[in-house]
């Protein structure tokens, strides 16, 4: 257990169809969230246990007010990787606000690089802005990921698109299998664009792409292809091929960790903490949830008490 992925808030600005429906979720009231103090809180007590890297995530972080204070704090523990996923609609006015703070790596939520697809994956018209906000990160010289949903009928075309994008900039591009967490369940019966498929359509454009070694923990099998500057990657996310190296740990907005993408939440941590209890008590409870994790994706969607209707923008990623 090394890396936690915190999400801050369950709103976002957008509406990816793969996240939630158009009209949106029902929002949880902020008081019914972690508070700032109680996220900082959970980091102070887990990063003496081994947790080097902490994402923060959404929903879209930035729509919370208070971020900018929170990750300010953060930035004080020594020794503390800290990320951010956003999908970059509000991020120009932070960008040298997180560089001051020493957070360089940006994971960015960008599944197509043409405007009237963009819109319809996301149902707003901000290509535009997440566009530009991309190019001053890599001219801020961010350490960027570049995230890509693949969908069936949406934005085929975007991974060869994307990948080219790789070629002339220092970016990573992480090609994602469509998972079931849209707020309604699984839409279609079959994956059309699994792990294997993705990798081929771009063998085909680009029959020298190589393999790179892997890291423990990592989702994403990275690839580099001669004569890039950056690099693509492909996450199994829905095949789950990763499940036997994971090192994550997950809290939602509403304070309820989750050892695995596809359980429904094993522990309320929010109303534990605000029973008052100790520090001690809140890290031997990680310790026990963490050795308890089920063996992989598939064990952990098996032990949930119903069928998987969350929303990605609840679960933080």
């Amino acid at each position: 257990m090394s890396y936690l992925r915190l999400a801050v808030t369950d709103r976002c600005n957008l509406r990816c169809s793969y996240c939630m429906p158009a009209e949106g979720i029902a929002y949880l009231p902020e008081k019914k969230l972690l508070t700032w103090d109680e996220m900082l809180r959970i980091v102070q007590v887990l990063h003496p246990m081994g947790i080097q890297k902490v994402r923060i995530t959404g929903g879209e972080p930035f729509v919370r007010n208070g971020l900018m204070d929170f990750l300010t704090e953060l930035s004080r523990l020594k020794d503390l990787e800290i990320c951010l996923t956003t999908n970059g609609v509000l991020l120009e006015s932070n960008i040298q606000k997180l560089a001051n703070l020493g957070i360089k790596s940006i994971n960015l939520s960008l599944d197509a690089l043409d405007r009237d697809r963009f819109f319809q994956i996301t149902r707003r018209d901000d290509y535009d802005t997440v566009y530009q906000n991309l190019l001053r990160l890599i001219e801020a010289n961010f350490q960027v990921k570049i995230n890509a949903v693949v969908m069936q009928g949406k934005n085929e075309q975007d991974i060869l698109a994307l990948t080219n994008f790789a070629k002339d900039h220092p970016v990573s591009v992480r090609f994602i299998e469509e998972m079931p967490f849209n707020g309604s369940g699984q839409l279609e019966p079959v994956l059309h664009w699994n792990h294997r498929r993705i990798l081929s359509e771009i063998q085909q454009a680009y029959p020298a792409i190589l393999a790179m070694p892997g890291k423990l923990g990592e989702t994403a099998t990275n690839y580099q292809i001669p004569g890039f500057q950056g690099d693509v990657g492909i996450i199994a996310a829905f095949t789950r091929n990763f499940c036997g190296s994971c090192n994550r740990v997950r809290v939602t907005a509403l304070g309820q960790v989750k050892t695995c993408l596809y359980d429904d939440g094993v522990f309320d941590l929010k109303e534990f903490m605000r029973s008052g209890v100790r520090d001690e008590e809140i890290a031997e409870t990680f310790l026990r949830l963490f050795a308890h994790r089920p063996l992989n994706g598939f064990e952990a969607e098996k032990n949930r008490k119903g069928v998987i209707q969350e929303s990605m923008t609840t679960i933080g990623g």
